[in-house]
């Protein structure tokens, strides 16, 4: 036997696809704002932890994001050679378990999921903060506020990934081009425009030492979440994939160090500190350009970029999530990708469990905060030392520095998620630390699960060759109608032998009447199908249906149900669906096989011939 397959050009539906994929520039707006966003609050961050030793300790500034700064170079150039070497996308986890085997990989994954869910909460919530601060009567409508905030960014991505990059690339560009004339405004000035408002009253609670500066290390580490986004989405580029892909890492990556050594340059020069209802970055606009539009521009887009940040994980988790579902760690359905390249799936289950912390948080962000930044860090590790292993087994071209830059990676992300558990642990941490095992648990019963039915489906094994068996085709039938005769015609030229059988209630005798009457007119019509009373003492249809198709000896059991299709949506309850009740009673408690034939009302009556 010849099969033939008529297949589309390749070439029309390539293009199509790219359509909805992503640019260099909107790689970065739709991947890279929760990067971006850190700007607002990694410097503020640091600050905070630094306060503590007083005026000696705002003077580390500088010192502490410079490390941090380095430590985004190195990862930057490894997260570029991790889309060289897998542009299939995954990031962290497709690395982990190709070099380190599948549990690594796992545990890779679980990282990422908290910090992905972590980062839409944290965003959403941040962004809020911001607008109830500008306007506090809406303070008690915060968690309202971050509920819609929420739906609106799901709403953008679930019209795809590109939409999401050319909408929020625009304020983007905004917050960037606004702080960039910020600190060069600031720089060449060199003193505040106006005397800055007095700090908050600081107890010194510390002094300067290597405990201060892990302290603000760790604090300005959460500046660093979303630099792995592009890596892990690298198919939501357009052909060249990986190109485009590393291009956008590396313009993130270089405007985020710009951004954060300009900031902390201006601190310094500024002497700005912790101030009580003022956000750093306010105070900094206000010393550089000062309280008129530019002022308004800075705080405005602020706002706006924090509450969109999020899209950075519905760029990233949802491939997570089906790279995830390809290898059986999850359901396959995380892998179904719809219209516009969106795996709505996998945002509909990002959006349900950032909403769930939204909601236990009450929209505070300093709830949240202290959960951030950790399971990333688990997944910078693991990533660079998978790819140490890369290097090591498949020795390509320059592969020694290659493998000289994953090094530094591995043990930079290492201490960095030594340094960052440790200093959060009490404040939440400890948190992110019991739900990876869990979630790492939770993968591995999905794959023992998927292997236990691929054994019994015989999957990646060839089956024995077809043969006809012996069937029979079971019609329940209600009533002598054109439904009746409509299912007893499919049912002759389905199987070998076709019994219909009528469930009989009660022994009173009007329903002992009514069961006979029916055989009269069953002989009467001769369809030439035996017919079968089935007595029910409950009452119910399922159950004698059930015991007959179990007492059959064919092979193959097959029951057709039959249902009625009104015409007009408001019938549908003029119908009990009983139909629907047996079928799934059956279908739970036998092995046969349930088909349902629907009959449409008001269809021209047709003769069997026909």
């Amino acid at each position: 036997m010849v099969i033939t397959r008529t297949a589309a050009s390749p070439a029309p539906v390539a293009s199509g696809e790219d359509r909805h994929r992503l640019g260099v520039l909107t790689g970065v707006a739709a991947l890279g704002l929760d990067a971006l966003a850190s700007c607002a609050y990694g410097p503020e961050a640091i600050v905070l932890a630094l306060a503590a030793a007083g005026a000696a300790g705002i003077h580390l500034t500088l010192p502490v994001t410079l490390l941090i700064v380095a430590l985004l170079a190195v990862l930057v150039a490894s997260y570029r050679q991790v889309i060289a070497a897998y542009p299939d996308g995954g990031g962290a986890y497709t690395v982990a378990r190709r070099n380190l085997g599948p549990g690594a990989g796992l545990v890779a994954a679980a990282s990422l999921v908290v910090d992905y869910v972590l980062n839409v909460a944290v965003s959403v919530a941040a962004g809020v903060a911001a607008l109830t601060s500008a306007f506090p009567a809406l303070l008690p409508w915060t968690l309202e506020l971050s509920l819609a905030a929420l739906l609106v960014v799901v709403g953008i991505n679930l019209r795809g990934v590109l939409a999401g990059g050319r909408l929020f690339a625009v304020p983007a560009a905004i917050f960037v081009g606004a702080l960039a004339v910020l600190i060069v405004v600031g720089l060449v000035r060199g003193h505040p425009l106006h005397p800055l408002p007095a700090p908050s009253p600081v107890t010194v609670t510390a002094s300067v030492g290597v405990l201060l500066v892990l302290a603000a290390f760790a604090n300005g580490c959460a500046a660093l979440t979303g630099i792995e986004a592009i890596a892990n989405a690298t198919p939501s580029f357009r052909a060249d994939r990986a190109a485009r892909a590393r291009r956008a890492e590396l313009g993130l990556g270089v405007t985020l160090g710009a951004l954060l050594i300009g900031l902390a340059l201006l601190i310094q020069l500024f002497g700005a500190q912790p101030t009580d209802g003022r956000t750093l970055l306010s105070l900094l606009a206000q010393g550089s350009i000062g309280t008129g539009p530019g002022y308004l521009v800075v705080q405005f887009a602020t706002v706006v970029l924090l509450m969109v940040a999020a899209n950075t994980s519905y760029g990233g988790l949802p491939v997570l999530l089906a790279k995830l579902a390809g290898d059986g760690a999850l359901p396959h359905v995380f892998g179904l990708r719809a219209d516009r390249q969106v795996y709505r799936a996998g945002i509909v289950l990002l959006s349900v469990l950032a909403g769930g912390l939204l909601v236990f948080s009450g929209g505070q962000v300093n709830v949240l905060v202290p959960l951030f930044a950790v399971g990333v860090f688990v997944g910078f590790a693991l990533c660079q030392l998978g790819m140490v292993r890369h290097w090591l087994q498949h020795r390509g071209p320059r592969w020694r520095p290659r493998l000289a830059i994953n090094g530094m990676g591995c043990v930079a992300s290492t201490v960095a998620a030594a340094v960052v558990t440790v200093e959060k642990f009490t404040e939440g941490a400890w948190l992110v630390v019991l739900v990876v095992p869990l979630l790492v648990a939770l993968f591995a019963a999905v794959q023992r699960a998927y292997r236990r039915i691929g054994g019994d489906l015989g999957v990646d094994r060839q089956p024995g060759s077809p043969r006809p068996a012996t069937s029979v085709v079971v019609v329940p039938v209600v009533a002598i109608t054109r439904l009746a005769e409509k299912m007893l015609c499919t049912a002759l030229s389905m199987g070998d032998r076709v019994v219909a059988v009528h469930v009989v209630f009660g022994t009173e005798p009007a329903e002992v009447a009514e069961a006979r009457d029916f055989q009269r007119r069953w002989v009467s019509w001769q369809p030439d199908v035996p017919l079968l009373l089935l007595d029910s003492a409950h009452r119910v249809l399922g159950p004698p249906i059930a015991r007959y198709v179990r007492s059959l000896s064919e092979e193959h059991v097959v029951v057709l149900i039959g249902e009625v299709r009104p015409e007009h949506w408001w019938e549908r309850v003029l119908f009990n669906r009983r139909g629907a009740v047996v079928a799934r009673f059956i279908g739970r408690n036998t092995d046969a096989v349930v088909c349902a034939l629907r009959f449409p009302l008001h269809q021209p009556e047709r003769t069997v011939a026909r």
